[in-house]
């Protein structure tokens, strides 16, 4: 059911985006040039996936009213049932809070092209514009091992020994053991052992810009965005994983144009 929905909204977003494409390239009905001819914007996302995603955006002015772009942005998709927690304070203070069961961080580089469509002429008038905004495009995931610091007994006894692992069916019984869980190891760990798993991405948005055609781009938008991969991304052990995350957003876009 839910994949179902997801790939329902995909393809409504993906219609109505084709929709905004073929009216795009009306002129506006006074006929005056346009003052600026492209635009760079920093972003700012903030997810319902708890994520922030910076990234930066780049626009060609076609009319008054449409703007194409190319997108570039980087993140962290979670598991929904992640929960960050401490260990005991009586067996280690010095390591991070860890989320039990994570196998994974899933690390994303997504890309994109799309455009802007406004839908008033406010912005001649240093008005606010309002309209919608769409992309779509490959991402690149990155899966990085998750390390704990975990627990063995030493050769003498009470003198444990402090070892960074990743899980593996092996050590399952340790990994998965919260008593013997003393924290997450550095966020660096476990960066040479990255694994590719590329996949792809589609946003749409509602957009409002202060002053379209000013020279400084002040812009917020309010969106959903979905990530689809060829298989389950692997973020957690124990938890039912998925190859579909859908998210909505909040943008704060800042740049110039010229």
């Amino acid at each position: 059911m839910l994949r179902t929905t997801l790939l329902s909204f995909f393809m409504l977003g993906w219609m109505l985006a084709m929709e905004v494409h073929g009216q795009g390239m009306l002129p506006p009905s006074t006929g005056v040039g346009i003052l600026y001819n492209r635009e760079t914007t920093f972003n700012l996302k903030l997810t319902t996936n708890r994520g922030i995603v910076p990234g930066i955006e780049f626009g060609r002015l076609r009319t008054y009213y449409k703007t194409t772009t190319f997108n570039l942005s980087l993140g962290e998709i979670k598991h929904i049932k992640e929960q960050r927690q401490s260990a005991d304070p009586t067996l280690s203070r010095s390591f991070r809070p860890y989320v039990f069961g994570k196998q994974n961080n899933f690390i994303v580089v997504r890309s994109g092209w799309g455009a802007k469509r406004y839908f008033s002429e406010k912005a001649r008038h240093k008005g606010v514009a309002v309209g919608m905004s769409y992309s779509i495009g490959p991402t690149l995931g990155l899966l990085k091992p998750y390390y704990l610091a975990l627990t063995y007994q030493g050769d003498v006894p009470g003198n444990n020994r402090i070892v960074h692992e990743k899980y593996s069916e092996e050590n399952a019984n340790v990994f998965l053991n919260e008593t013997r869980i003393l924290g997450a190891s550095p966020y660096t760990t476990g960066f040479s052992e990255m694994k590719i798993l590329p996949g792809a991405n589609a946003t749409i948005a509602f957009h409002m810009d202060w002053g379209a055609f000013d020279e400084f781009v002040k812009a917020f938008e309010i969106g959903a965005m979905l990530d689809v991969f060829p298989k389950n991304v692997p973020i957690m052990v124990s938890e039912e994983n998925t190859p579909f995350f859908f998210n909505f957003f909040v943008n704060l876009q800042l740049g110039k144009r010229r």
